[in-house]
């Protein structure tokens, strides 16, 4: 470059993929408005990799992100992409970018998406990544966007469903979201008063359950909230297509020691307006996913270590996320007495 010839500004798209969650705007909002105080050209990729597929690129810049940190989901839309684990579909999404002059992208998701941005990276594509998922599922960070929010919305259930448990001496199945990790699950059935949690990676018989129920009610207990992963599994029945709160509650109203009920809190979990903690961490992870790309950083996930938001390398990605503590788990059962 010529003496006195002005570095031409790096242009960097942002993408919102796989499942939203709360907190996503604050990440986008924040990655915007820094990168452009860093001298970015900032742009968005709307429906994720598959509007990156279809070239939907649009010009961000401070005010196209004004009055979205308070709302969850997100502005650039997200959506499931077969196509993109395809060879057809990942050679359309590198010529978008090669078409738009994309110098990098910082993609935000859960495993699935960072997968695909870990994939990218390896195609000569400068991404950082910003981990979100309401699971709490990702390998490398102690928290993802989302997943406080999420868990304020499960409480708040059980603390509602616990009123009616107590009025009517019920037992009552709490199912949340968490198909390969109990995360919400431990923690929301701590913070709520759980009986009973019940997760993926802590395997137990229908038979077990209902005699921790009977033993309550020996005990002089009538009601018991029992909160459980979408993903746990019985080791002593198939599920043969029933969910596993609907296998509970029915085993439940079977042996009869408490009237059973079922609730299935499904995608209210995934929506709401973030809490703080959650705006704060989004903005976070914004911030250093636009600072690490204006330093020409890449093939990174911004992660929270003790309270600081550091680079992880993507190849962490394939590594067991560890989450889920057993201690926890063990704090429950105690509490629960």
């Amino acid at each position: 470059m010529a003496a006195g010839e002005r570095r031409p500004r790096l242009r960097v798209a942002v993408l919102t993929s796989g499942g939203d969650a709360p907190g996503m705007n604050a990440a986008i909002r924040s990655a915007v408005r820094c990168g452009t105080e860093l001298g970015l050209m900032m742009f968005g990729v709307q429906r994720g990799y598959a509007g990156l597929i279809e070239n939907d690129v649009i010009p961000l810049d401070d005010r196209a992100v004004g009055g979205i940190i308070e709302r969850g989901g997100t502005m650039l839309l997200s959506a499931r992409s077969p196509e993109f684990l395809t060879p057809d579909g990942q050679a359309q999404a590198l010529s978008t970018l090669r078409e738009n002059a994309l110098d990098a992208l910082i993609v935000i998701g859960g495993n699935g998406s960072l997968s695909g941005a870990r994939w990218l990276h390896g195609q000569g594509v400068s991404v950082v990544g910003i981990p979100a998922s309401i699971d709490n599922d990702i390998p490398g960070t102690e928290m993802a966007i989302g997943v406080d929010t999420a868990l304020n919305t499960v409480v708040e259930g059980l603390n509602r469903i616990r009123d009616t448990a107590v009025a009517h001496e019920r037992a009552f199945v709490i199912e949340v979201m968490g198909r390969a990790s109990g995360y919400i699950a431990l923690m929301a059935g701590l913070a709520g008063g759980a009986e009973i949690v019940l997760l993926p990676e802590i395997p137990r018989s229908l038979e077990d359950i209902a005699g921790e129920v009977v033993e309550g009610v020996r005990k002089g207990k009538r009601h018991s909230i029992i909160v459980v992963a979408e993903g746990f599994q019985p080791t002593d029945v198939n599920l043969n297509g029933l969910s596993p709160g609907r296998a509970i509650a029915n085993h439940l109203q079977r042996v009869g020691t408490l009237e059973t009920r079922l609730t299935i809190l499904g995608h209210v979990q995934r929506g709401g307006s973030p809490t703080a903690f959650d705006r704060i961490l989004g903005s976070r992870y914004g911030h250093a996913a636009a600072t690490w790309i204006s330093e020409g950083r890449g093939g990174i996930t911004a992660t929270l270590s003790n309270g600081a938001i550091i680079p992880t390398a993507f190849d962490v990605l394939g590594q067991p996320c560890r989450n889920v503590e057993r201690e926890l788990y063990r704090l429950v059962q105690i509490v629960a007495h």
